[in-house]
């Protein structure tokens, strides 16, 4: 089951302005939210409210009209979805990339694969537990995307691969109490506290990229979408002082995200 979460920035007083954002739950996962929304509201008087979901669900909320912007990760999703009216265009802002989890001793033999197909070769040879988002998610996409560039059919497999229907924390914990793989965000691996015995076991494959984008929802679809906050919004989201704190936004050392909006 999809999870609709709202998060609103600040404490007690509120801004003078109100938006909706919906935004991928690895992006809210991964602790950047509550660097960059305080900077936001101070900055902007804009309370930013976030609805943290998958990229398909926010996309859905989209073009139902029921939020002013987007922030999501799935680039042929978000084409489509600019290209059928719903954003007025899209907004490249940052980056990581996607990483294999799993068992620190390795069973499926991930950590010497060379590339993140053959990887995901191993895991089905050998059948080992693999947890998988199943929530239409920007990681979910580019799991399925995986496998069948792997020409694996998900459809076949066996009790093994458990799709959980759930955000990343969620595919997160239930990885670590099955100690099973399990495809995330950097981001999202390097802040989840319940680690157990996983391990980060294979990334560096360019396929692997991950990049975050942002669309204004068009205002000639929903004309009640707040669209002049939405560019005001991508102005800060674009801003010297937003790649200052995207870019410094560590964990143990790790950065998180790479600011690359032009």
């Amino acid at each position: 089951m999809l999870t609709l979460l709202a998060f609103v920035a600040g404490g007690a007083a509120h801004a003078a302005d109100q938006m909706r954002m919906a935004v991928t739950t690895s992006f809210h996962n991964s602790g950047l939210a509550d660097v960059l929304l305080p900077e936001i509201e101070k900055d902007l008087d804009l309370e930013v409210q976030l609805l943290v979901v998958g990229t398909g669900q926010a996309l859905k909320l989209g073009r139902a009209g029921d939020v002013d912007a987007i922030l999501v990760h799935s680039r042929a999703a978000e084409e489509a979805f600019v290209s059928e009216g719903y954003g007025t265009h899209r907004r490249e802002i940052m980056y990581n990339d996607f990483v294999f989890i799993g068992p620190a001793n390795d069973p499926a033999r991930i950590g010497t694969a060379e590339t993140a197909t053959v990887a995901l070769q191993n895991i089905a040879t050998s059948e080992a537990p693999f947890v998988s988002r199943g929530d239409d998610s920007g990681t979910h996409k580019k799991e399925l995307s995986l496998w069948s560039e792997a020409e694996i059919t998900v459809d076949t497999f066996g009790t093994w691969y458990n799709a959980v229907g759930a955000g990343m924390g969620a595919a997160l914990n239930t990885a670590s109490g099955l100690n099973a793989y399990v495809l995330a965000d950097r981001a999202s691996w390097l802040n989840f506290g319940n680690k157990g015995d996983l391990a980060l076991l294979f990334a560096g494959d360019p396929v692997l990229f991950n990049q975050y984008a942002y669309l204004p929802v068009n205002p000639a679809r929903h004309s009640h979408v707040k669209s002049g906050l939405a560019a005001k919004l991508e102005a800060w989201l674009t801003s010297d002082q937003a790649q200052e704190l995207i870019d410094g936004y560590t964990i143990d050392g790790e950065t998180l995200f790479v600011f690359n909006a032009e």
